[in-house]
Protein backbone atom coordinates (compact mmCIF):
# COMPACT_ATOMS: atom_id res chain seq x y z
CA UNK A 1 0.00 0.00 0.00
CA UNK A 2 1.10 3.69 -0.57
CA UNK A 3 1.83 6.18 2.41
CA UNK A 4 -1.11 8.37 3.00
CA UNK A 5 -0.86 10.99 0.92
CA UNK A 6 -3.14 14.57 1.46
CA UNK A 7 -6.24 13.55 -0.88
CA UNK A 8 -7.56 14.00 -4.15
CA UNK A 9 -7.74 17.85 -3.80
CA UNK A 10 -5.36 18.39 -1.52
CA UNK A 11 -6.99 17.75 2.15
CA UNK A 12 -8.25 14.49 3.11
CA UNK A 13 -11.70 13.72 3.05
CA UNK A 14 -12.54 11.01 5.37
CA UNK A 15 -16.13 10.97 4.42
CA UNK A 16 -15.21 9.48 1.27
CA UNK A 17 -14.04 5.70 1.31
CA UNK A 18 -11.14 5.42 -0.89
CA UNK A 19 -10.65 2.38 -3.50
CA UNK A 20 -7.60 0.58 -4.30
CA UNK A 21 -7.58 -0.28 -8.12
CA UNK A 22 -4.39 -2.15 -8.80
CA UNK A 23 -3.16 -2.28 -12.57
CA UNK A 24 -6.36 -0.89 -14.47
CA UNK A 25 -5.06 0.98 -17.63
CA UNK A 26 -6.47 3.79 -18.84
CA UNK A 27 -5.60 7.35 -20.46
CA UNK A 28 -5.95 10.80 -19.69
CA UNK A 29 -6.65 12.76 -22.77
CA UNK A 30 -5.56 16.58 -22.95
CA UNK A 31 -5.64 19.02 -25.89
CA UNK A 32 -2.05 18.24 -26.80
CA UNK A 33 -2.81 14.15 -27.08
CA UNK A 34 -3.17 11.41 -25.04
CA UNK A 35 -1.40 9.75 -22.37
CA UNK A 36 -1.45 6.19 -21.14
CA UNK A 37 -1.94 5.92 -17.38
CA UNK A 38 -3.11 3.50 -14.45
CA UNK A 39 -5.94 3.62 -12.51
CA UNK A 40 -4.88 3.49 -8.66
CA UNK A 41 -7.49 4.75 -5.69
CA UNK A 42 -10.49 5.86 -6.86
CA UNK A 43 -13.90 7.44 -4.98
CA UNK A 44 -17.09 8.98 -5.77
CA UNK A 45 -15.03 12.79 -6.41
CA UNK A 46 -12.02 11.89 -7.29
CA UNK A 47 -9.16 9.35 -8.22
CA UNK A 48 -5.47 9.31 -8.01
CA UNK A 49 -3.35 7.86 -11.42
CA UNK A 50 -0.01 6.51 -11.40
CA UNK A 51 2.07 7.90 -13.95
CA UNK A 52 4.63 7.00 -16.58
CA UNK A 53 6.01 10.77 -17.42
CA UNK A 54 4.94 14.31 -16.36
CA UNK A 55 1.20 15.52 -17.60
CA UNK A 56 0.99 18.64 -19.59
CA UNK A 57 0.63 21.66 -17.11
CA UNK A 58 -2.60 21.96 -18.42
CA UNK A 59 -5.57 21.35 -15.64
CA UNK A 60 -8.86 20.42 -16.84
CA UNK A 61 -8.50 16.81 -19.00
CA UNK A 62 -10.56 13.82 -19.14
CA UNK A 63 -9.79 10.14 -17.76
CA UNK A 64 -10.75 7.54 -20.10
CA UNK A 65 -11.15 3.79 -19.24
CA UNK A 66 -10.69 0.87 -21.60
CA UNK A 67 -14.32 0.08 -22.04
CA UNK A 68 -14.64 3.75 -23.60
CA UNK A 69 -16.48 5.52 -20.65
CA UNK A 70 -15.02 9.19 -20.01
CA UNK A 71 -15.18 11.52 -17.20
CA UNK A 72 -14.28 15.20 -16.77
CA UNK A 73 -11.30 15.83 -14.27
CA UNK A 74 -9.16 18.31 -13.07
CA UNK A 75 -5.76 18.00 -11.75
CA UNK A 76 -5.31 18.92 -8.25
CA UNK A 77 -1.55 17.53 -7.75
CA UNK A 78 0.88 15.98 -8.87
CA UNK A 79 4.31 14.66 -7.05
CA UNK A 80 6.58 12.10 -9.26
CA UNK A 81 4.51 8.91 -10.85
CA UNK A 82 1.50 9.73 -8.63
CA UNK A 83 -0.93 12.23 -9.52
CA UNK A 84 -4.43 13.17 -8.20
CA UNK A 85 -7.59 14.49 -9.66
CA UNK A 86 -11.54 15.66 -8.76
CA UNK A 87 -14.10 14.59 -10.78
CA UNK A 88 -16.76 17.36 -12.50
CA UNK A 89 -19.28 15.15 -11.76
CA UNK A 90 -19.25 12.79 -8.96
CA UNK A 91 -18.82 9.30 -10.33
CA UNK A 92 -20.47 5.85 -9.30
CA UNK A 93 -17.80 3.88 -8.21
CA UNK A 94 -19.23 0.60 -8.37
CA UNK A 95 -19.72 1.43 -12.05
CA UNK A 96 -15.96 2.31 -12.13
CA UNK A 97 -14.79 -0.91 -10.46
CA UNK A 98 -17.07 -3.32 -13.03
CA UNK A 99 -15.91 -1.07 -16.15
CA UNK A 100 -18.98 -2.74 -17.74
CA UNK A 101 -19.21 -2.77 -21.58
CA UNK A 102 -21.30 -3.57 -24.39
CA UNK A 103 -18.12 -4.65 -26.13
CA UNK A 104 -15.42 -7.26 -25.62
CA UNK A 105 -12.68 -6.05 -23.14
CA UNK A 106 -9.62 -4.68 -25.02
CA UNK A 107 -6.40 -2.67 -24.73
CA UNK A 108 -6.90 0.83 -24.38
CA UNK A 109 -5.28 2.57 -27.24
CA UNK A 110 -4.24 5.74 -27.56
CA UNK A 111 -5.33 7.53 -31.01
CA UNK A 112 -2.66 9.61 -32.97
CA UNK A 113 -1.79 10.98 -36.27
CA UNK A 114 1.89 9.30 -37.29
CA UNK A 115 3.53 9.08 -40.76
CA UNK A 116 4.57 5.78 -41.13
CA UNK A 117 5.82 3.10 -43.89
CA UNK A 118 4.57 -0.56 -44.40
CA UNK A 119 6.15 -2.98 -46.46
CA UNK A 120 4.30 -5.89 -47.46
CA UNK A 121 5.49 -8.45 -50.13
CA UNK A 122 8.74 -6.77 -50.40
CA UNK A 123 7.43 -3.30 -51.53
CA UNK A 124 6.87 -0.26 -49.52
CA UNK A 125 3.87 1.85 -48.87
CA UNK A 126 2.97 5.34 -47.31
CA UNK A 127 1.09 4.87 -44.24
CA UNK A 128 -0.39 7.39 -41.59
CA UNK A 129 -0.76 5.42 -37.86
CA UNK A 130 -3.79 6.65 -36.36
CA UNK A 131 -4.12 4.36 -32.98
CA UNK A 132 -1.53 2.06 -31.01
CA UNK A 133 -2.53 -0.26 -28.04
CA UNK A 134 -0.20 -2.80 -26.25
CA UNK A 135 -1.10 -5.40 -28.95
CA UNK A 136 -1.41 -3.43 -32.09
CA UNK A 137 -2.70 -0.46 -33.93
CA UNK A 138 -4.87 0.65 -36.47
CA UNK A 139 -3.64 3.03 -40.33
CA UNK A 140 -4.51 4.20 -43.13
CA UNK A 141 -2.78 2.56 -46.32
CA UNK A 142 -3.60 1.86 -49.85
CA UNK A 143 -1.39 -1.65 -49.65
CA UNK A 144 -2.98 -4.06 -51.57
CA UNK A 145 -3.17 -6.44 -48.38
CA UNK A 146 -4.70 -9.56 -47.36
CA UNK A 147 -6.15 -10.89 -43.63
CA UNK A 148 -3.32 -12.62 -41.63
CA UNK A 149 -0.73 -11.08 -44.11
CA UNK A 150 2.53 -10.56 -42.44
CA UNK A 151 3.76 -6.55 -42.58
CA UNK A 152 6.61 -4.34 -40.93
CA UNK A 153 5.65 -0.82 -39.95
CA UNK A 154 8.80 2.03 -38.56
CA UNK A 155 7.93 5.38 -38.05
CA UNK A 156 9.31 7.91 -36.29
CA UNK A 157 9.53 7.58 -32.69
CA UNK A 158 9.17 3.75 -32.47
CA UNK A 159 10.76 0.36 -33.00
CA UNK A 160 10.01 -1.60 -36.02
CA UNK A 161 6.99 -3.09 -35.30
CA UNK A 162 6.05 -6.97 -37.22
CA UNK A 163 2.68 -7.99 -36.93
CA UNK A 164 -0.21 -9.57 -39.26
CA UNK A 165 -3.33 -8.17 -41.15
CA UNK A 166 -6.59 -8.63 -38.84
CA UNK A 167 -8.72 -6.87 -40.64
CA UNK A 168 -9.57 -4.35 -43.62
CA UNK A 169 -11.51 -1.75 -44.45
CA UNK A 170 -11.55 0.20 -47.13
CA UNK A 171 -8.11 2.16 -46.63
CA UNK A 172 -7.96 1.35 -43.29
CA UNK A 173 -6.32 -1.53 -41.74
CA UNK A 174 -5.49 -3.10 -38.49
CA UNK A 175 -2.69 -4.96 -36.80
CA UNK A 176 -1.71 -7.28 -34.38
CA UNK A 177 1.75 -6.96 -33.60
CA UNK A 178 3.92 -10.13 -33.26
CA UNK A 179 5.58 -8.39 -30.00
CA UNK A 180 3.91 -6.59 -27.51
CA UNK A 181 4.30 -3.43 -25.77
CA UNK A 182 4.90 -2.91 -21.82
CA UNK A 183 2.39 -0.50 -20.93
CA UNK A 184 5.30 1.59 -19.55
CA UNK A 185 6.94 1.55 -22.48
CA UNK A 186 4.54 2.23 -25.04
CA UNK A 187 3.70 5.19 -22.86
CA UNK A 188 7.00 6.75 -22.66
CA UNK A 189 7.28 6.41 -26.50
CA UNK A 190 4.11 8.18 -27.14
CA UNK A 191 5.03 11.04 -24.60
CA UNK A 192 8.10 11.56 -26.50
CA UNK A 193 6.04 11.87 -29.68
CA UNK A 194 3.71 14.52 -28.21
CA UNK A 195 1.93 16.91 -29.16
CA UNK A 196 -0.64 15.83 -31.48
CA UNK A 197 -3.23 17.91 -32.23
CA UNK A 198 -6.45 18.38 -30.26
CA UNK A 199 -8.09 15.21 -30.09
CA UNK A 200 -11.11 15.91 -28.72
CA UNK A 201 -11.62 19.32 -28.10
CA UNK A 202 -14.09 19.69 -30.61
CA UNK A 203 -16.73 16.71 -29.36
CA UNK A 204 -19.94 18.89 -27.86
CA UNK A 205 -19.49 15.49 -25.23
CA UNK A 206 -16.83 16.73 -23.86
CA UNK A 207 -17.85 20.24 -22.50
CA UNK A 208 -15.37 20.75 -20.06
CA UNK A 209 -13.18 21.43 -22.98
CA UNK A 210 -15.21 24.28 -24.16
CA UNK A 211 -14.97 25.63 -20.87
CA UNK A 212 -11.27 25.63 -20.95
CA UNK A 213 -11.19 27.02 -24.33
CA UNK A 214 -13.08 30.26 -23.45
CA UNK A 215 -10.80 30.49 -20.40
Amino acid sequence: MDAPDPGFGGQEKREEQRLVLLLRPAKVICRSGEYLCILRDVASRGARLRLFHPLPAQALMVLELGNGDRYDIEKMWERGDQAGFVFAQAAAVEHLIEERSRYRKRQVRARLTLDARLTAGGCDYPAVLRNISQQGGSLECEAPLALEQRVSLTARGLPQLDGKVRWRKGRGVGLVFEQTFKLDQLARLLFELQPFPPAISDDPQDAIFKRALKG
